[in-house]
């Protein structure tokens, strides 16, 4: 009995230690990546505003060239919804959507992950004429509650997802300036 006593001690001690370890540990992440691309921020502008378009430079789609994708809406408009179903981990299901829209300046996402693990995101794309190009930013946003932030400690989001990021900024870069 006095073993049985001493685990569950040991293990409240250390769900305890978690979850106190957790309030101090961050909520929210930001990962942003930019590339310049070599055409007028008008032309990007264009091409990016439409999230179908995020298929031939997004890397997520080559992960699974299976993944079904659902539309509503009008692309390139406030509301338009993108939704994705795959298999495949990386990939999963869920949708994103235009909320918000900037002329030439800023498109902003909201992302609604629902495999392999309910989540909410943000995410934007901005556009501003530099050195002759069109630099892109690329950007997500997002919290985790509490306790749940504690994984945090053991992944670093601007790792997993940045190089995402730039791999499809660079796919989107040669595309736009291939069609010089």
């Amino acid at each position: 009995m006095k073993f049985i006593k001493k685990l569950l001690f040991v293990i409240v001690a250390l769900i305890s230690l978690v979850l106190i370890t957790a309030l101090f540990v961050k909520k929210e992440y930001s990962v942003t990546r930019s590339v310049v691309i070599q055409a007028e921020v008008s032309e990007v502008y264009d091409y990016i505003s439409f999230l179908d378009n995020q298929e031939e430079f997004a890397v997520w789609q080559a992960k699974d060239p299976k993944t079904k994708n659902i539309s509503k809406g009008t692309d390139g408009a406030v509301g338009y919804i993108r939704s994705w179903s795959s298999s495949h981990e990386k990939v999963g299901v869920g949708e994103q959507e235009i909320i918000k829209m900037e002329l030439d300046k800023r498109i902003d996402f909201a992302l609604r992950f629902k495999e392999p693990m309910e989540m909410e995101a943000d995410a934007f794309m901005t556009t501003k004429s530099k050195g002759g190009g069109t630099e892109v930013t690329w950007g997500f946003e997002g919290r985790s509650p509490w306790p749940f932030n504690i994984f945090f400690l053991f992944m670093d989001m601007d790792e997993e997802l940045g190089p995402d990021l730039q791999q499809g900024l660079n796919n989107l870069k040669k595309i736009i300036e291939s069609k010089e």
